[in-house]
């Protein structure tokens, strides 16, 4: 392919070979704009790489495809961590990207020239790009919270990043800190993989979904309701999941008394179900209240929000992660105050012509179709950012 010359022959950097960053390299390179992809692992889809083992795509196989590749029908529905990675370096062969690995971007600002944006990079690299895609994914640094007594606490503590798989708990006691859908799911295959007791701690409580119902997926719903008003999926929602899903007030979940859509427009997506209804119903997964505290001991008590204390054997914290923009992008004054991109897609901060985000949203219509969107939308903008600036 004849690929266009940028500005100064300044080629679009896009930082992160994750899938929304795959994407967007492909989308400028499928109009002729070079591309070149910084990943500061040594292997792209690094994050993918490091998710524990049971982890499949919550989003259909369809839906979930990057554009200009389908994945393939033999890795089924749910798409497994493993096929997801075979699918992302399929994706750059296929595609001819150009990826450096081993280069880390540590700081993005304006070019001294006032063409572009100069990159500060590992190695002492300073790398000047007509345009930049910033896709270094949503789960990048893991949270943990401020608790109390944490620095001290003698029990074994992780992070669910670091977590793998079950058989290092088979015939312990584990608490999993954390409702979300990692949580969810670790605290499934805990129960699955032989540990002799789980508890799920529970701060607020999720909105749990069936991930398909009579072979419908529920992220068909997700791209349907989208468009509708917030109070309109809200009630239709909550109607679906009476039918749905179980009362579980007396193991400890009951409904959310505020609405799903709501709550994703709050950043927090539903639970998709994959196993914890069951598990929570026979009381294999036992719901307690949230962590307030640690008190150091071996294997050290965790105190609770209704005043009690546990003593569990391992603590696995599925508190999520942050995006961790601000040392690349912070000075820039284009996050909001939740360290969010202001401006997403093909969309720019009027500070910021030429930088563009990818994968920093969390919708119910599923991660890896927004991303694929995003990518056509940001290659549509950089060739018109690119031919003002000519």
């Amino acid at each position: 392919m004849h690929l266009t010359a940028t500005p100064a022959d300044r080629p679009v950097y896009v930082i992160g070979a994750g899938p929304g960053g795959l994407a967007a390299a492909y989308a400028l390179r499928a109009r002729g704009i070079r591309a070149v992809v910084l990943e500061k692992a040594d292997r792209l889809g690094t994050s993918w790489r490091g998710h524990y083992d049971r982890l499949r795509l919550h989003t259909t196989r369809r839906l979930s495809a990057l554009p200009g590749l389908k994945i393939p029908r033999r890795f089924g529905r749910w798409v497994s961590r493993d096929n997801v990675v075979r699918y992302l370096e399929r994706y750059a062969e296929h595609h001819e990207l150009e990826i450096v690995t081993g280069v880390e971007v540590f700081r993005v600002e304006r070019a001294e020239d006032g063409d572009g944006w100069l990159l500060h990079a590992s190695g002492g690299r300073e790398l000047t790009g007509s345009a930049v895609v910033v896709a270094t994914g949503y789960n990048h640094t893991p949270r943990v919270p401020d608790w109390p007594g944490l620095a001290d606490y003698g029990g074994e503590f992780l992070h669910a990043g670091h977590y793998r798989d079950a058989e290092p708990y088979t015939g312990r006691d584990v608490l999993v800190v954390g409702a979300g859908n990692t949580g969810a799911e670790i605290a499934v295959d805990l129960v699955e993989g032989g540990a002799a007791r789980v508890r799920l701690a529970v701060r607020t409580v999720p909105h749990l979904v069936r991930r398909s119902t009579l072979g419908w997926p529920a992220q068909y719903s997700g791209v349907l309701v989208r468009r509708l008003p917030v109070r309109l999926v809200d009630r239709l929602c909550r109607m679906q999941a009476k039918v749905a899903v179980p009362d579980l007030s007396v193991q400890g979940l009951p409904r959310p008394d505020t609405g799903l859509y709501s709550r994703v427009l709050e950043g927090a997506v539903p639970v998709q179900d994959v196993g914890l209804i069951d598990a929570v119903r026979k009381g294999k997964v036992e719901v307690v209240a949230a962590v307030e505290s640690f008190e150091d001991g071996n294997p050290g008590k965790v105190v609770l929000a209704d005043g009690s204390r546990i003593e569990p054997d391992a603590v696995i914290a599925a508190t999520g992660y942050v995006r961790a923009l601000e040392g690349l992008v912070g000075h820039l004054g284009i996050l909001d105050d939740r360290g969010r991109p202001v401006a997403h897609g093909g969309r720019t901060s009027a500070e910021a012509p030429g930088l563009y985000f990818t994968g920093f949203t969390n919708p119910i219509s599923g991660m890896f179709r927004e991303m694929a969107l995003d990518a056509g939308r940001i290659a549509k903008a950089t060739a018109r950012h690119l031919r003002t600036r000519q």
